[in-house]
């Protein structure tokens, strides 16, 4: 290269390669604290000055203080040091001030003493929106870089402009290469990036609270209007305990499922949310997904349980619990909550159902304990335990009861007495040797006649002639909802009732189930469904079977409406042992006076179905055959074989069961509790009971001194309540606990109202746990069997 070649490139600047700028710019408004009009050279006394300043700016941020923002770039604090919510307003002051662009005649040289150069204040003109010096560093930054940089890169060379400060002016000089340029970049640069986020964050009218603000009122409501129509839609399908999804949901699916065609639905018959839903909502506003349909339901769940947990405020309540497995074969277990609300209405609310590991006592245990301090529930308010009788439950040392009743000995546990009821029946039920034979004979008819459909079909006939006959000659009835058509029913030991509907539902198809069973005597298939046909129908045209048939309807029907009773809600449980003492009283008086007019019925049905008639005057036998043995009493008949060892046997164990499943006088806490009866005029009204019960059962709740003026409370209490018109003759004290709020008697009676309020959390029956599972079976079902427990919260709104 020439020697003429040489001092070209050498005059070949960066002043040069820009467009060359005459004329110096005025010194801009800066801070007077970092203002110097002479060079800088960097020593070790700025260096230990520049350190200590930053070090009180960090101290203001940590104190939260008042920032005073420093201007030079090579003293001023990283903005990642700020605090996250300073950081934004940090940044547009920043950009208001502009770029610290400071200007000397003369700037100091760089170390190298064979080559000094120097930065330039030219360049200000050519990197007017981005480029700044500090003269404590003598060194080159980027304001917007430094305004969106992250913490330290560790690359080499990333830091340049915004940490430690570019001082390589040799690198300036380099055309093209020139540090500057490459620094700028093209659209891809980290450069061009932090310029545009500060173009960004300037623009106000593009951040999301103003885009929001200027939105039009026409998008408000539609966009209202449309998630409205989701809410009803799923409020809808969740209090009907319907399927949401379609198996496809795509715009040409020709049943997309239950929510997409209700949204149709709701939009066929109004014409605004026609505008809005579905194709014609926004894609990213219809509202209509999985996800969102999900998130609405919790809403909707959430907020029932947060009425339900306001309701119950700081009052005590009780836990009924019960489990079962669903159709994924999960242990799933339903809490349902007890409690007096503030106006003196007892509540039985479904709160939660969780799914469970397994069903050991223990893991119960913590389950519950966990939904209850979840939402603040203290187990020291716990005042009543309700389960059924499995082991696990009713433990006395380790189940479910005994675990809680150590964390709150007055968190007393009642069996529940729709269970007690339903093991007396089918105890009962087997301890006669003929009611039993009576009941697997039953099982067999109807499983003999409810075989097929065909059979079923030959049984819907056969009501309907029967029917159509007995109206023709007037024995029945016409008019609504009179005279259906149904099936026999299968008696189960598990299901509540269900003896007695499947005895009713025979004498209501008597005929028509000897009809049917006829036919298939005569066109069975083969010789084995004819002769099962052939025994059932002569065990079903006896006269003992229809004499225990008759029977066992009067006693159950007696039975069934404690039974109905005990599944109603809010039952309280005075109410609920009255029931169970009349029920003994019913039967009693049955046993007592009731053969002859019992006796009547039979001879009646047996007539009316030509059924042959004993001679209820002749000897009875034991045995049949050669086996046949005349009792030692000659005198013995058929009658009183019938009346005392069928009749009076079969209701003695009846009253035998209940005795022992109810026994009242085993249970000190009921028996103390009646004499806050309100029935038949505060018969059973005692003070000295009632002290007991407060003295023994629940010494936490009532302090010593209002233990004392309750004696006297309790005086004044019963004279008022016997004489006023709206509280002598209330039946229950569910319905007195009421009446003594709406009277307003509770403010002046409140120790009387804390008691009955007590005494009302005492458990009745699981009955509410049971429609839990009833409304998860309709939930989760076979096809949908894979369901989440997040989906499982719709029986939370259908209950």
């Amino acid at each position: 290269m020439s020697t003429h070649q040489s001092k070209r490139l050498k005059n070949s600047t960066i002043g040069t390669f820009f467009k060359s700028v005459n004329e110096v710019p005025k010194t801009p408004d800066v801070d007077s604290s970092v203002v110097v009009d002479r060079e800088i050279v960097e020593t070790s006394a700025h260096k230990d000055q520049f350190f200590a300043h930053q070090v009180e700016q960090a101290a203001a941020v940590d104190s939260n203080q008042e920032l005073i923002l420093e201007r030079d770039p090579g003293k001023r604090m990283q903005i990642w040091q700020y605090r996250v919510n300073q950081q934004d307003e940090i940044r547009r002051s920043y950009i208001k001030m502009g770029p610290y662009q400071f200007y000397l005649s003369k700037y100091p040289y760089s170390n190298n003493t064979k080559y000094p150069r120097r930065f330039q204040h030219s360049w200000f003109a050519q990197f007017p929106t981005w480029l700044e010096y500090s003269p404590t560093t003598d060194a080159a930054y980027c304001l917007p870089c430094y305004l969106f940089a992250s913490k330290p890169n560790p690359r080499f060379g990333a830091n340049a402009f915004t940490v430690a400060g570019f001082r390589n002016w040799k690198k300036v000089n380099d055309k093209k290469k020139c540090a500057f340029l490459s620094h700028v970049g093209d659209h891809s640069s980290t450069h061009f990036a932090a310029v545009k986020s500060c173009e960004d964050l300037m623009n106000q009218s593009r951040h999301i609270d103003n885009v929001m603000m200027n939105q039009s009122a026409e998008q408000i409501l539609k966009n209202r209007l449309r998630l409205k129509t989701s809410i009803d839609c799923v409020r809808w399908l969740a209090y009907q305990s319907c399927p949401f999804r379609g198996h496809d949901e795509g715009p040409k699916s020709t049943n997309p499922g239950n929510f997409i065609e209700m949204v149709k639905l709701l939009a066929r018959y109004n014409d605004k949310v026609s505008e809005t839903v579905l194709e014609k909502a926004p894609h990213n506003a219809k509202y209509t997904s999985g996800k969102i349909q999900k998130e609405i339901l919790h809403i909707i769940a959430t907020k029932v349980r947060t009425k339900i947990r306001e309701d119950i405020g700081d009052s005590k309540f009780c836990i009924l619990v019960d489990e079962a497995r669903d159709e994924s074969k999960k242990e799933q277990m339903a809490l349902v909550l007890r409690f007096v609300n503030k106006v003196g209405v007892l509540q039985e609310r479904f709160f939660e159902i969780v799914s469970v590991k397994d069903t050991a006592a223990l893991t119960l245990k913590c389950e519950l304990s966990t939904i209850l301090s979840h939402h603040a529930l203290s187990v020291d308010n716990l005042r009543g335990q309700g389960y059924d009788g499995a082991s696990n439950m009713r433990g006395e040392w380790n189940g479910l009861q005994a675990l809680f009743l150590k964390d709150c000995p007055y968190a007393y546990y009642v069996h529940c007495f729709a269970h007690r009821l339903q093991l007396a029946l089918v105890t009962a039920s087997r301890e006669v040797i003929l009611v039993h034979q009576f009941f697997t004979k039953l099982d067999s008819i109807v499983n003999i006649v409810g075989a097929s459909t065909k059979r079923n079909g030959e049984l819907i006939t056969a009501q309907q002639a029967e029917i159509s006959r007995l109206i023709s000659i007037s024995e029945l009835e016409t008019g609504k909802g009179a005279n259906q058509i149904g099936t026999l029913q299968r008696a189960g030991n598990t299901r509540w009732g269900s003896h007695f509907y499947s005895i009713c539902s025979l004498l209501k198809m008597f005929n028509a189930t000897g009809i049917v069973l006829q036919s298939i005597i005569v066109d069975g298939a083969n010789f084995s469904q004819r002769g099962d046909a052939d025994s059932a129908y002569s065990t079903m045209t006896s006269f003992q079977f229809v004499f225990i048939l008759i029977l066992m309807k009067e006693i159950m029907g007696i039975t069934d409406v404690l039974c109905q009773a005990l599944q109603q809600k809010s039952q309280d449980i005075l109410n609920a042992m009255n029931l169970v003492l009349t029920t003994k009283q019913l039967l009693q008086k049955l046993r007592d006076n009731g053969w002859d007019a019992f006796l009547s019925d039979v001879t009646s049905f047996c007539e009316s179905q030509d059924i042959e008639m004993p001679d209820m005057n002749g000897a009875y036998k034991v045995g049949r055959g050669k086996s046949i043995h005349q009792p030692r009493d000659i005198n013995i008949t058929i009658e009183h074989h019938f009346h005392f060892d069928i009749f009076n046997t079969t209701i003695d164990t009846q009253l035998k069961e209940l005795n022992s499943r109810f026994c009242d006088q085993t249970v000190e806490l009921l028996t103390l509790s009646l004499a806050l009866d309100p029935s038949n005029s505060y018969k059973s009204f005692n003070a000295d009971d009632i002290c007991t019960l407060v003295e023994k059962y629940y010494p936490e709740d009532f302090t010593e001194r209002e233990r004392l003026l309750l004696k006297f409370q309790l005086q004044h209490y019963y004279l008022d309540v016997v004489k006023h018109p709206d509280l002598c003759q209330v039946p229950t004290l569910a319905t007195l606990c009421e009446g003594l709020v709406q009277t307003k008697k509770s403010e002046i009676y409140y120790l009387v109202d804390r008691l009955i309020r007590l005494i009302l959390l005492l458990p009745v029956s699981t009955a509410t746990t049971e429609r839990a599972f009833s409304a998860m079976k309709l939930t989760k079902t076979k096809l949908r069997n894979k369901m989440k427990m997040s989906f499982l919260e719709i029986a939370c709104s259908y209950i």
